[in-house]
């Protein structure tokens, strides 16, 4: 059960797409609720799915899961290397939704839920490529893979609730930490991200070596 929340939320990092949230949402306390309230489930249902079904779309399709672990590590670490190199572009993205948002109706930024916000900037490949490789190691017996199944769902939720947190309280949070503090914050987050992503690609690279006949 902890095991989901620990390894996903380093990857998903809602404290380094709070920003670009609070901007999507223009600052407005009861539709930031609201807003943030609908992310978290979008977030719960892709992790889900990702998990429970992800490893069988993957056999349809004839990739392998130590393929996915290394482009999702990739990905992962590519996402890190961009955050620790970004100088303002973090910036300039939240001025651009800030502007957005204030010419968006209510209807417009709920239908925006989803993307971006949900996916890719919340829930992007990284975090779906972990999820698959968490969902991969359900056991195979019926009972077994029912009560992991069990544990999986409970640990989304916890990672979901959490995301829900960050983002409803993203604005007090932010104020709290300053602009040094959220710079910290998010260099430190994205180097986590990169050794993780380094991580991902290494088990999946030493996976593929070990099915060469």
């Amino acid at each position: 059960m902890v095991i989901v929340p620990l390894t996903l939320l380093p990857i998903i990092n809602p404290l380094g797409g709070a920003p670009i949230f609070l901007a999507t949402a223009g600052g407005r306390g009861p539709f930031v609720q609201r807003l943030a309230k609908q992310v978290a489930i979008n977030c719960f249902a892709v992790l889900v799915v990702s998990m429970l079904v992800g490893t069988y779309v993957l056999e349809f399709f004839g990739i392998s899961l130590p393929i996915v672990r290394v482009a999702g590590g990739l990905l992962v670490a590519a996402t890190g290397w961009r955050m620790l190199s970004s100088q303002d572009d973090d910036g300039v993205r939240s001025a651009v939704a800030h502007s957005q948002a204030t010419s968006f109706t209510e209807a417009d930024i709920v239908r925006r839920s989803f993307f971006p916000i949900t996916f890719p900037l919340t829930t992007g490949p990284g975090s779906i490529a972990a999820s698959i490789a968490l969902g991969a190691k359900l056991p195979s017996s019926p009972a077994l893979y029912v009560q992991g199944a069990a544990v999986a769902l409970l640990g989304a939720a916890i990672t979901s609730l959490i995301i829900y947190v960050v983002y409803r309280h993203s604005a007090s949070l932010l104020l709290r930490l300053g602009e040094i503090g959220t710079l910290v914050m998010m260099r430190l987050a994205a180097f986590i991200l990169l050794c993780i992503g380094i991580e991902i690609m290494w088990t999946g690279w030493t996976e593929l070596n070990r099915m060469k006949p």
